[in-house]
């Protein structure tokens, strides 16, 4: 079957191209069968999807200079600020003719966009992927640049939608990252481009978050909850699962039989990270874990280890995921000091910010004195 392509050149932001040298490639692309109707549809979806993609450019670029062209007028803070709210209502009063958009309040984001993302215009030059105007509104709300900079580059990256970016801000995903105690090749997103051998140095507590917010469940905090409930829920809800888990995880099944000498044993939920290359175990807890739920939890990955993973596997991992954590579990038994065993906490709710910081940091105090 042939693929008939017309493409279309044009540029979408005049100052871009008169200053940057760039343009915009629209692709409009259809399968030629021999059925006109059914073509006919693919170049209209195409060339929808073209032009959406063409005025999300525009809007960036534009917003981006107007931001740049306020800068330039001399705008400061502080010392020139009277000067500033001029100029502001200067302009907003002169754009009002092009209806809504223009007002200060949006004038101030453009300004605040060209001064955090100043290289927004020489991305687009590398055809780097550039996000809509409604991520970029979102990522205004980042005050810290290397978690503002991760949102923007994993957005890119994994195709966030504006939803899922803006609840992974919510709950801190970023500075939850940072406390698993990843490493600046995870932080920065090179273990992408490392080679399958150079994976094997990345440790397992970098892919491991504590805690999991789990509010897309719609579960009620406090309500009783069977261990069965939560992960039918999981699974209705798997694909946000594998956005809150991280990169790299694939499900491979629930309730997974280990076939014992002595009787049979049943995993929650297997998942197999790509990254680490090895496989992951999750069982669920309603209540506070204990030693038992890790001694469990060992012997899982134990019977795991011997019986399915191949010779090119890193050892399994084992999560043991319930609502409350336990310090002295966490001191005193195997979890300590192991690469292979951790308990992470799950929230039902999406918590405050307040308390989510407050989450973190209790947590990371916990892991320095379990270094200590």
């Amino acid at each position: 079957m042939a693929i008939c392509e017309s493409v279309c050149r044009g540029w979408v932001d005049k100052m871009a191209a008169s200053k940057m040298g760039m343009g915009v490639c629209l692709n409009i692309a259809y399968s030629h069968s021999e059925d006109i109707v059914k073509d006919a549809c693919e170049i209209v979806e195409s060339s929808r999807k073209a032009a959406r993609s063409a005025v999300n450019i525009a809007l960036v670029l534009r917003n981006w200079h107007l931001g740049r062209r306020i800068a330039e007028e001399g705008y400061r803070e502080g010392s020139r600020a009277e000067y500033g709210t001029e100029v502001m209502e200067r302009l907003a009063d002169g754009l009002k003719g092009y209806g809504p958009g223009f007002g200060k309040k949006e004038l101030y984001k453009y300004l605040k966009f060209y001064r955090l993302f100043p290289e927004i215009v020489d991305s687009l030059s590398r055809q780097s992927a550039l996000l809509s105007w409604t991520h970029y509104r979102e990522l205004l709300r980042v005050e810290d640049k290397a978690a503002r900079d991760w949102y923007a580059r994993e957005a890119a990256e994994q195709g966030w939608s504006v939803r899922t970016l803006t609840r992974n801000i919510g709950t801190q995903y970023f500075e939850r990252l940072m406390l698993s105690g990843a490493s600046n090749a995870v932080r920065d997103g090179a273990i992408e481009r490392t080679s399958a051998s150079q994976t094997r140095e990345f440790k397992a507590r970098e892919f491991v978050k504590d805690p999991y917010v789990l509010d897309f469940l719609g579960l009620e905090a406090g309500m009783e909850l069977r261990e069965s409930q939560l992960e039918s829920a999981l699974l209705r809800n798997l694909q946000m699962f594998l956005l809150e888990l991280g990169k790299g995880y694939a499900f491979m099944g629930r309730q997974f039989r280990l076939q014992g000498v002595s009787g049979d044993y049943y995993i929650d939920l297997v998942f197999y990270n790509v990254i680490l290359k090895c496989y992951v175990l999750i069982d669920l807890k309603v209540g506070k874990v204990t030693h038992q739920d890790i001694g469990q939890m060992d012997m899982y990955v134990r019977m795991f280890d011997e019986m399915r993973r191949q010779k090119d596997d890193n050892p399994t991992i084992g999560i043991v995921l319930c609502s409350e954590t336990d310090e002295d579990v966490a001191r005193y038994s195997v979890l300590s000091g192991n690469e292979q065993l951790f308990a992470s906490k799950y929230k039902l709710y999406l918590p405050t910010d307040e308390q989510l910081r407050a989450e973190i940091e209790s947590e990371k105090a916990k892991f320095e004195r379990e270094k200590g």
